[in-house]
């Protein structure tokens, strides 16, 4: 069930209300940020759930109204909107568990192909289609910061940036290695082949949380993108390559055709996973880190799916199970997502 307690949220929106309106609130810019941000969350909260009580209620008025007159067309109505009122109720439990401060961020997601040559590569591709799927269902924006393609079909490796309410919160479900089983058609036998893809999620910070990086620890590239162009990539000498020598960690973009922009987004995504990594030392979870990067093949997947010899998607996490495959890869995943984040916030 929800745990919201309408009269504190108030009670808090009405004391960061006062807060605000005070001399010098704007004196501190980076918590007088976070102030706005927790209102402006407060009263979508609020709002929701005064609308939902509000619908509840003329709902069982309705429902009442349907049983002393036996109307079937009126049980028709309430049945619709019971369907449709559930469904807001489990999405409202569901953003609950965000407890993260950076659920709400947007996110940056990193697909790399594993064992299985060619067809893990192609594979990779699938999963990107997958979760561009996704974001579309969820109204967010999904855009390919970076692509490198595979040299017979496939991607060898791909950044994804994806935009909308929670997107780190929901996505950082999916880090991790997926498996799938299918007739590979990159066989002329057309044998059956395990190909495996590992996801990486990240959220993305913006300018209220400072990430110090010294120009010196800095590798910067440029050079010509080598995708194959249209609704991908830029086929300019604009791509960017930045590398944090002291981490090791580098990150790409070739996106725009300016190479001003693509390095800005570069350094955007590096802060993000620098600051990322500093918190996961912070909070001693480097051997969390080090099983998510382990060998991407077998026994180390979180889900799989599997085409050939039946129908089954199942993430070995929650044990959770769908039988249309095809659903899943076309962005059918909020149930796996969602089961996930309720078994996190159990264990």
């Amino acid at each position: 069930m929800i745990a919201f307690d309408l009269r504190k949220a108030r009670e808090e929106l009405k004391k960061l209300e006062r807060a605000s309106s005070r001399p010098g609130f704007w004196d501190d810019k980076t918590q007088a940020q976070k102030s706005m941000e927790r209102m402006s969350g407060l009263k979508g909260e609020i709002e929701s759930y005064q609308m939902l009580e509000e619908e509840i209620e003329d709902l069982l008025v309705l429902n009442q109204l349907a049983v002393e007159e036996s109307d079937p067309e009126a049980s028709q109505e309430v049945e619709e909107k019971l369907e449709i009122l559930t469904r807001r109720v489990e999405k409202l439990e569901i953003e609950k568990l965000f407890a993260d401060e950076l659920d709400q961020n947007d996110a940056v997601l990193i697909i790399h192909p594993g064992a299985g040559g060619v067809d893990s590569q192609d594979w990779a591709e699938m999963l990107l289609r997958m979760y561009i799927r996704w974001a579309d269902r969820r109204e967010m924006k999904a855009d390919i910061l970076d692509l490198l393609p595979g040299d017979e079909a496939g991607i060898k490796s791909v950044t994804l940036s994806v935009s909308g309410k929670y997107a780190f919160g929901l996505l950082k479900a999916e880090k991790g290695v997926h498996r799938l089983v299918r007739l590979s058609p990159f066989d002329a036998s057309n044998r059956r082949h395990t190909s495996f893809a590992s996801v990486d999620v990240t959220p993305l910070i913006d300018d209220s949380i400072r990430v110090e990086i010294d120009k010196k620890d800095l590798r910067i590239e440029t050079f010509r993108s080598s995708g194959p162009g249209g609704q991908h990539v830029n086929v300019t000498d604009s791509a960017v390559r930045i590398t944090h020598l002291p981490t090791g960690i580098v990150v790409q973009c070739q996106k725009e055709r300016s190479q001003i922009s693509n390095r800005q987004t570069a350094l955007k995504v590096l802060r993000s996973k620098l600051y990322q990594r500093e918190r996961q030392l912070r909070a001693k979870e480097m051997e969390m880190e080090r099983e998510a990067k382990k060998e991407i093949a077998w026994g180390s997947q979180i889900r799989s799916y599997v085409l050939h010899p039946y129908q089954l998607a199942k993430d070995h996490r929650t044990e959770l199970e769908k039988g249309n495959v095809e659903a899943v890869l076309d962005g059918d995943i909020d149930e796996f997502i969602e089961a996930y984040l309720k078994m996190s916030t159990r264990s």
